[in-house]
This record gives C-alpha cells, structure tokens and sequence, in this order.
C-alpha cells in the first residue's frame, strides 16, 4: 500500500512539473486547457495566488513533519521560483530593478537561509 501510494506521489509530482512546463511553452493553450480565456487577467493572478500560497504551506508541512535541514533543502529548491519570476521580469519588459531587487533578493535569501539550515 505504502508503495502504491508512493508511486502515485511521485506521479503527480512529474504531471505538475510537465503541467508547469507546458503552462512556459504553450501558454495560450495550457490556459485554455485549465478553463478561462488566455487573456483573464483575473483568473491568472487567482491562480498564481493559489500557487504562491501552496508554495508556503508546503515549506511549512516540510518543516514541521522533517525538520530544520530538509525544510533548509525545500527551500533552496524553493529558490527556483522567484528566480524564474525575476526571469519573467526581464524577458517581459519589466524593470530590472524589480526582477533583481524583489525576485532575485528573494532567491538569494530562500538559497542563504536554506544553506544554512541544510548544513548546520
């Protein structure tokens, strides 16, 4: 049972990673495919809202069931979002001054912090 559970854990964790990629490659159509038009500004920022606090509530799980060095690892890999934002920024015509100093300030704090948490 543990297996089975196990093997559909790590299932859905590359559906989501495949959903995420598709969502960079094929935007219009992932969107659509979610269920609201392409260009529901609304709908998008509700979703990256949902995703946002997912993403903290996990960190949380993480170091409340594992402790303080997994959660450390968690949040290095976390890392990788605000470092994909602050790409997002630049390749879209946003200020570098945000991309670097909200979305690559966050990546490197979520890296420092985590390192330390992991290696100590």
């Amino acid at each position: 049972m543990h297996l089975a559970a196990l093997l559909v854990g790590l299932i859905a964790c590359a559906g989501i990673i495949a959903l995420g990629i598709r969502f960079v490659l094929q935007p219009r159509q992932a969107t659509l495919d979610f269920g609201v038009a392409a260009d529901n500004l609304r709908a998008l920022t509700e979703i990256k809202g949902a995703r946002d606090i997912t993403s903290g509530v996990v960190l949380l799980v993480v170091l409340a069931s594992a402790g303080r060095v997994t959660f450390g690892w968690a949040l290095v890999a976390a890392a990788i979002t605000p470092t994909a934002d602050a790409l997002i920024v630049l390749t879209n015509g946003g200020k570098p001054s945000t991309a670097l100093g909200i979305h690559g300030l966050t990546a490197a704090l979520l890296i420092a912090a985590g390192l330390v948490l992991a290696l100590s």
